[in-house]
């Protein structure tokens, strides 16, 4: 057994020396089009040039992202197989899914954060609300009356609604969909009136006066809507945060040398004008990170979003 390890040591060493010596596989657990999706290709191409070696971005849908971390999770240390991670995949699924295949904190090397993405609250404008506390004191007067659309059981935007309503007390009707688009088309339709969405698909209704822009749930505005202020400005919950981000892992073990290496690598890809402009007409912010830095947020994370699934009593079995 000694001698097993001492031989994995002796290759991981080497494997660090060449590092990459040949194409890197980015794993996104979710189908091409999306926002995960979209982060990843905007980061292969210039990662690869860096790398002077293809990044391949491989999507492995299903199971809300588990697939794909169980994936990264058992695969060889060495750097060339990574996970474009996501608050959900990392933080919310250990807590929301009864059996998981992988432990977040013992499977993954942290390499950085990458982007945050924010959500907002949009209501419709029968609703007749134009501000957050008048949208609480609406649910705190009718319980039950105000019903928020999210694109699943489980999603940021489901948990974002759950911190909401532990924190200001009230009673809001969550009712899920089968993703975004689904939830955003009752919405303008007023079969529901309210709906924690990601910004980009928010914005274009904003706009045009189709829904009422409420607040973010992030700790800070979105640059996409500086004029919409975040939750924690426009009630009396100055502790609320719902941060929907995205972060780099590889396999536990990777050599640190390999982790250092691609930390400085993401670091220069997301300083690059165009690639910030492109994540950034999805609404993304980057957000980058050092690798411990990671690990202590990812450890937070972990704690805070296992206590909203539990008071939501949100599972997926």
């Amino acid at each position: 057994m000694r001698i097993a390890a001492l031989l994995l040591l002796a290759a991981t060493t080497a494997a660090a020396d060449t590092y990459p010596d040949k194409p890197v596989r980015l794993m996104v657990g979710f189908p091409p089009g999306g926002a995960v999706d979209v982060t990843a290709r905007a980061l292969a191409g210039p990662l690869g040039e860096r790398l002077m070696q293809q990044v391949v971005v491989d999507n492995r849908g299903g199971a809300h992202g588990n697939i794909a971390a169980e994936t990264v999770a058992r695969a060889t240390p060495d750097g060339h197989t990574l996970l474009l991670g996501t608050i959900s995949i990392l933080a919310i699924n250990p807590a929301l899914y009864k059996n998981i295949a992988f432990d977040s904190l013992r499977d993954f090397a942290p390499i950085t954060t990458l982007v945050g993405v924010s959500n907002i609250v949009v209501a419709h404008p029968s609703l007749g609300v134009n501000t957050m506390n008048e949208l609480i004191g609406l649910a705190r007067a009718k319980p039950g009356f105000v019903t928020f659309a999210t694109s699943g059981t489980g999603s940021p935007g489901h948990l974002a609604g759950e911190l909401l309503k532990t924190l200001a007390n009230i009673n809001m009707l969550h009712v899920p969909y089968k993703g975004g688009g689904p939830a955003m088309s009752d919405l303008l339709g007023g079969q529901v009136n309210t709906m924690f969405a990601t910004v980009s698909t928010a914005v274009p209704h904003i706009k045009s006066g189709k829904l009422r822009a409420l607040a973010v749930t992030s700790g800070r505005r979105a640059a996409v809507l500086p004029e919409v202020p975040t939750i924690a400005e426009a009630t009396p919950y100055p502790g609320y945060e719902a941060n929907n981000w995205y972060g780099m892992v590889a396999p536990a073990k990777t050599p640190q040398r390999i982790i250092d290496r691609l930390n400085r690598d993401l670091h220069a890809v997301l300083a690059r004008s165009e690639v910030r402009e492109r994540l950034l007409g999805q609404g993304l912010e980057a957000m980058p990170s050092t690798p411990a830095e990671f690990s202590v947020y990812l450890k937070r994370e972990l704690g805070k979003w296992a206590k909203v699934v539990k008071d939501a009593n949100a599972r997926v079995e």
